[in-house]
């Protein structure tokens, strides 16, 4: 269940001046007599949004983490996001920032450099991530090391503009991130439409490639980038196993042609992108099975014509959408 957030006047004023009662109110702070363990009915720790320049503690008895400042003998937020709290350490979660990767991680990104046997790679963190020459698979999935004729031939797997989807594989001294393409599922993307939306707001599951039951696939980047394309149906081996990534035939697999989309695919991954904006627009966490939900409850709102599809991107459309879909999920 989830409840649309729309801002208030009262949350665009600008913050009184520091007071020791509020303190105590967020943080149900040490009763008389002594410390006193906080139950999980406080406000502590349990995703509180606060806003820049509230108070959130007393700086004598809690320890000020990210996002805060000591101002006054108080702890106060720099930052817009959710209340944290670990043991007496207090911090605040920005609601909106870049993303951070760790290791395994699904990332989409866009090439923004031909380098030295190396890729520069935007990928919405604070550095751009790093693609080697040895970390993609060549045409036809052939095992070897990569010569100087495949360092000069960088141009035709990936150049400026290009989108990928590639795995976090480790970090470098600096902090940047090291990406690869090895496997079957990762590579370049193409026939579809891409739609960022805040890291914060990606659900973590199992796999992010999703095929949705209208014609669709969904890759969801943990960086907040979305790709919304056609379902492509994929060749078979003679053993009746799918054709992977990379055991295409060289002219397949890093080709920019994009093949033939319908009228009506088109409309399904304009629907989802216009979807997936409103989403994000009022905070609620994607997956695909409430992408799935939209969907179907936009379709019985707004219909299925291009008109239908166009006035989702109409504020008082939107919010008729998001009012159903909590309706349904609520009864569910």
């Amino acid at each position: 269940m989830f409840r649309i957030v729309t801002p208030s006047t009262s949350s665009l004023a600008p913050p009184s001046k520091p007071q020791a009662e509020p303190a105590e109110d967020i943080l149900m702070q040490d009763v008389e007599g002594g410390d006193a363990e906080v139950g999980p009915s406080s406000r502590v720790g349990s995703g509180r949004v606060t806003g820049p320049g509230e108070v959130i503690a007393d700086s004598g008895k809690w320890m000020r983490g990210h996002g805060t400042y000591v101002q006054d003998e108080m702890v106060l937020a720099s930052v817009a996001g959710t209340l944290e709290r670990v043991n007496k350490l207090v911090s605040v979660r920005p609601l909106r920032t870049k993303y951070r990767p760790e290791v395994g991680d699904l990332v989409i990104g866009r090439i923004a450099e031909v380098g030295p046997r190396r890729w520069k790679v935007e990928a919405n963190a604070a550095q751009s991530a790093v693609l080697m020459l040895s970390s993609i698979n060549l045409p036809g999935g052939v095992q070897r090391r990569k010569l100087e004729s495949d360092e000069l031939q960088m141009r035709t797997f990936f150049q400026e503009g290009d989108l990928l989807v590639a795995e976090v594989q480790a970090f470098f001294a600096d902090g940047a991130m090291s990406l690869h393409t090895r496997s079957l599922k990762y590579g370049k993307l193409k026939n579809g439409l891409l739609v960022v939306v805040p890291p914060a707001l990606i659900v973590r599951l199992k796999s992010h490639f999703h095929t949705l039951p209208f014609g669709v696939d969904l890759i969801v980047g943990l960086n907040g980038y979305i790709w919304v394309s056609k379902t492509v149906p994929k060749a078979l081996k003679a053993d009746g196993e799918e054709v992977g990534f990379g055991e295409e035939s060289g002219e397949g697999v890093y080709s920019g042609e994009n093949e033939d989309i319908s009228p009506e695919i088109r409309l399904s991954i304009t629907r989802i992108a216009l979807l997936l904006s409103l989403l994000a627009d009022h905070c609620i966490p994607i997956s695909a099975e409430i992408i799935t939900e939209a969907f179907e409850v936009s379709i019985r709102i707004v219909g299925e014509e291009a008109e239908g599809v166009r006035s989702l991107a109409r504020h008082e459309v939107g919010e008729q959408v998001l009012r159903a879909l909590a309706l349904g999920r609520g009864s569910a």
